[in-house]
């Protein structure tokens, strides 16, 4: 039992402690071994590839199939809370990146979800101690979160003009000879393509009228893309000025002394 116990604290270190020399080397392997996954997602799917290295390919996902996957039984067996573990964030992570190849057996296209393990490198600026990217992360998805409800109230906007703004160029263009303004959904995608600025040129308006409404919805669409950026903006610069609260830095909210000019984890000026 004692024995057990001892490799179970071993894998932990390994598995999930960075700080340690094995640790952190078994991370930049993981990381090396997702590089290599994604390399082989995006040169096996090139449809001019020769049948003997399409079959080296798949001998090497499979390889790579099997290694996450025990990765992550292993981390189930080791972690001091495998329940915790399975559902906390890099859990959730870690699972979605075992799963696609699973899931071909029902989907054959869901191979290609395995680029999902893309999001395990998030882990990389945690193994480098890359403290400053992180604390700015934190930052920034706290004003994103402060900005949430008028973000929601200007997409309920955008999604109301778009509606009349589609609606009203379909009662300009429907039945005029080559007009692709065919009905008000059709329509509407016009208005979303035109006010974000994309302008595919998919469909076009054929009257005087319809093009200068055109016109007056692509100055429109500059002015209304600025919109959001500057609320997650004035929450982003809020963030930042935000007083030092109950002892704790604003940015990282490391725990910091009433003297202190700045912090001693992220060096943010208090």
């Amino acid at each position: 039992m004692e024995k057990e116990l001892t490799r179970r604290e071993r894998l932990r270190e390994i598995f999930f402690n960075d700080d340690t020399r094995s640790g952190r080397a078994f991370d930049i392997g993981v990381l090396v071994a997702i590089v290599l996954s994604l390399l082989t997602l995006f040169v096996e799917s090139m449809p001019s590839l020769h049948p003997t290295v399409r079959l080296v390919l798949n001998i090497l996902e499979g390889l790579l199939t099997v290694l996450f996957t025990a990765e992550y039984i292993l981390r189930l067996y080791c972690a001091e809370s495998p329940r915790g573990y399975a559902l906390s964030l890099w859990g959730i992570i870690d699972l979605v990146a075992v799963l696609p190849p699973y899931l071909t057996f029902f989907l054959p296209g869901a191979r290609y979800m395995l680029v999902l393990r893309a999001v395990r490198f998030l882990r990389i600026f945690r193994i480098f101690r890359l403290f400053a990217f992180i604390n700015e992360g934190h930052l920034l998805l706290r004003a994103v979160g402060k900005s949430m409800h008028k973000i929601a109230v200007y997409f309920l906007f955008v999604l109301v003009l778009t509606c009349v703004l589609g609606t009203l160029m379909f009662i300009i263009e429907s039945g005029q000879p080559g007009s692709g303004f065919t009905d008000i959904g059709t329509s509407i995608y016009w208005a979303i393509t035109t006010l974000s600025t994309v302008g595919y040129g998919d469909i076009t308006p054929v009257t005087h009228l319809g093009r200068l409404l055109s016109g007056f919805i692509m100055l429109l669409g500059y002015t209304i893309i600025a919109i959001p950026t500057g609320i997650v903006s004035a929450s982003f610069i809020d963030e930042t000025r935000e007083p030092v609260r109950e002892g704790h830095c604003p940015r990282c909210d490391y725990k910091v002394r009433k003297s202190d000019r700045y912090c001693s984890h992220c060096g943010e000026k208090l």
